[in-house]
């Protein structure tokens, strides 16, 4: 049942990203108050269900290689969802979901070459349709539209997600996913925590809110990503998760009364029917 993890993931992430764009859209808060409430909650969060399930913490590991590698890894999560917030407080949630999937192209070709694992034709195929087939449905007038602020994330995130992709693949050989998001984000938590702690003291009760429900559905759709990553692979896992901006999408149109566009429903088709056959070709 793993590939359930990815499609699950996808709904849940869907849903949080939806919850992002309506928390920023509130009034007196803006990323600097998102990422220095939301990222304290994604450790304490993470933390809880460290307690609950209590996986393997291998502390030692710390002290070795890959303990550079986890401090890396937090590095360009921090600098990436700076940028990432500053740019959807610009920019609109439909937009921002389509320079994300943008990234998914050079992370496919980047761990297809460095993963022998990963360079299964079967999945590789159906999933640089999918890729190539929701990057159509969000071209429009020959060009993607994309916001000044957006920019600096769009250049960073452009050779950042496949790094980032494969040093979390080579995390996830030895350490178990919960165990290395607490170690993440306590890096992530204390740096954002630190640099807006005022935002703790001004942000209002609904946006907390709206914050602890937004991180609850992130951090379960991150777990159960990088629990697909330890058993299907990135790039199966990039190819179900493909489904998430098309939620966005319907949630736009039902919640932010966004209009509908046939490309968008004929690409949602094509990527359900690269999953299916994906599917079938690995159980074959």
């Amino acid at each position: 049942m793993a590939f359930l993890f990815p499609v699950l993931a996808a709904f849940l992430q869907a849903g949080s990203v939806t919850l992002d764009k309506a928390i920023l859209r509130m009034r007196h808060v803006n990323f600097r108050d998102y990422t220095g409430v939301s990222f304290p909650l994604i450790f304490l969060l993470t933390g809880i269900a460290f307690l609950i399930v209590r996986p393997p913490l291998h502390w030692e590991l710390l002290t070795s290689s890959m303990g550079l590698l986890i401090i890396l890894s937090a590095g360009i999560t921090i600098v990436s969802n700076a940028a990432y917030y500053r740019a959807l407080d610009a920019d609109s949630l439909v937009e921002m979901e389509t320079i994300g999937l943008l990234f998914v192209v050079p992370t496919i070709i980047a761990t297809s070459v460095l993963f022998t694992d990963e360079r299964n034709i079967f999945v590789l195929i159906p999933a640089c349709i999918a890729t190539a087939a929701v990057l159509w449905s969000h071209w429009e007038g020959h060009h993607f539209r994309m916001a000044k602020k957006t920019l600096p994330y769009f250049l960073w995130a452009l050779a950042a997600a496949p790094l980032q992709a494969t040093m979390i693949k080579i995390l996830l050989r030895t350490w178990d996913p919960i165990a290395l998001e607490l170690v993440r984000s306590l890096l992530t938590g204390t740096f954002f925590g630190f640099m807006f702690r005022q935002s703790l003291r001004t942000v209002s009760g609904a946006a907390f809110r709206g914050l602890v429900a937004t991180n609850i559905l992130s951090v379960i759709a991150w777990f159960l990503v990088y629990y697909s990553y330890q058993r299907s692979g990135i790039i199966y896992t990039l190819l179900l998760f493909s489904l998430q901006p098309f939620l966005v999408y319907w949630a736009s149109f039902f919640i932010l009364k966004e209009r509908l566009q046939w490309r968008k429903i004929v690409a949602f088709h094509v990527v359900i029917v690269a999953i299916v056959t994906a599917e079938i070709l690995r159980r074959s």
